[in-house]
């Protein structure tokens, strides 16, 4: 008989499998989590399957068809709880029980209320073994931007930037090309393509005219989102050519303006002002209803700053280069505090070595847990 400590590490060695399956969703699947099933019997893996789009088949179905007859009696590694309503495709719950899997270890419980729970009680009822919090961390971590969206309505929210070591983004005439090498800035544009739109400000816009496109890796390119109170970017800007772009105003934007840039095929979003800017919490919220689930924030020091100071920032991911930059646009912009006990700060930093640079992430102190 296998002793417990086996089964434990059967258990998560399954699970990383499963995982890695949902990865393969990044991209795809917003605003559903990505989910990997691996299916089990007697040591061997009968059947695998991830989300492959918002709509296809679930992971779990995807294989249930891939096992066949093979599934029946086998244990079945889901990293999210199957779910048990009705959404675009029948719940997956019933459909494990109906399979005959013996079986099932669950990474986290679904945050959605439609389903927290009760995937794991039909399953229990059904006679089905369920054991929960497998990796949990690491499956919490796979959908922290669904995770965000069910618990507090927003987005998750990274803010990026390259910098030089005495934190300056940009020279006074505001030329930034380069600060730091093509290694950094290809692990910029993954963590594009691990994010469902990019927010930048119009300042960024104007002064370089950036594609903010996934170029130099493998991946889609996420949406773009601009922050332009006033309407003041050209409706020529390379950003307006991306399907889906997105530009947030206030109020008081000129029509004619809106009009113009709606030709070009964006979407205009008028929102509340807080002095005079874009309110960032109405903005976040939108975007949650648009099915974004993840926001990467790439724009200059202002609206890092507000993300700062608004405590809306889930994770910083910093590129540092080895030079000294002098005066100039500071990354956190005109971010001030008067007490070292209010300052801003990183917890859980990573550092790591990209070519000559290195590689900053960390979780602020006042993002709430996951």
């Amino acid at each position: 008989m296998m002793g417990m400590a086996s089964q434990v590490m059967l258990d998560q060695y399954y699970m990383r499998m499963a995982l890695s399956l949902a990865a393969r969703g990044t991209g795809c699947v917003s605003p559903n989590p990505r989910v990997g099933c691996v299916l089990v019997r007697d040591g061997h893996v009968v059947g695998k399957g991830f989300h492959q789009c918002c709509g296809g088949p679930h992971a779990e179905v995807e294989a249930l068809v891939r096992a066949g007859e093979s599934a029946r009696n086998s244990t079945a590694y889901v990293t999210l709880e199957p779910c048990s309503h009705y959404g675009k495709t029948p719940p997956c719950a019933p459909r494990l029980v109906e399979a005959g899997i013996a079986r099932v270890v669950i990474g986290t419980d679904d945050p959605n209320p439609e389903v927290n729970g009760k995937g794991i009680a039909l399953l229990r009822e059904a006679g089905v073994e369920v054991v929960r919090g497998v990796l949990e961390t690491e499956c919490r971590w796979m959908n922290r931007g669904f995770f965000r969206v069910m618990t507090l309505g927003r987005p998750w929210i990274t803010v990026k930037a390259a910098a030089s070591l005495d934190g300056t983004i940009a020279l006074t005439n505001g030329e930034s090309r380069w600060i730091t090498g093509a290694a950094s800035r290809r692990a910029g544009h993954l963590l594009r393509s691990e994010h469902d739109a990019i927010l930048t400000g119009k300042g960024t816009i104007l002064a370089d005219d950036p594609e903010l496109s996934v170029r130099a890796v493998s991946g889609f390119s996420p949406r773009v989102v601009v922050l332009d109170s006033a309407l003041e970017i050209p409706p020529h800007a390379k950003v307006l050519r991306r399907p889906g772009a997105i530009l947030a105003c206030t109020e008081k934007a000129p029509v004619s303006r809106e009009r113009a840039l709606c030709d070009g095929g964006a979407e205009v979003l008028r929102l509340p002002a807080i002095n005079g800017r874009v309110d960032l919490v109405s903005l976040f919220s939108e975007l949650a209803r648009r099915g974004i689930l993840s926001v990467l924030v790439e724009a200059g020091g202002e609206v890092v700053a507000s993300c700062f100071r608004e405590k809306l920032a889930d994770h910083v991911s910093l590129f540092l280069a080895p030079r000294i930059m002098g005066v100039g646009k500071r990354v956190s912009g005109s971010l001030h505090f008067t007490t070292m006990e209010g300052l801003f700060s990183l917890e859980a930093v990573t550092i790591r070595t990209v070519g000559n640079d290195h590689w900053l992430e960390g979780r602020p102190a006042c993002s709430p847990a996951l």
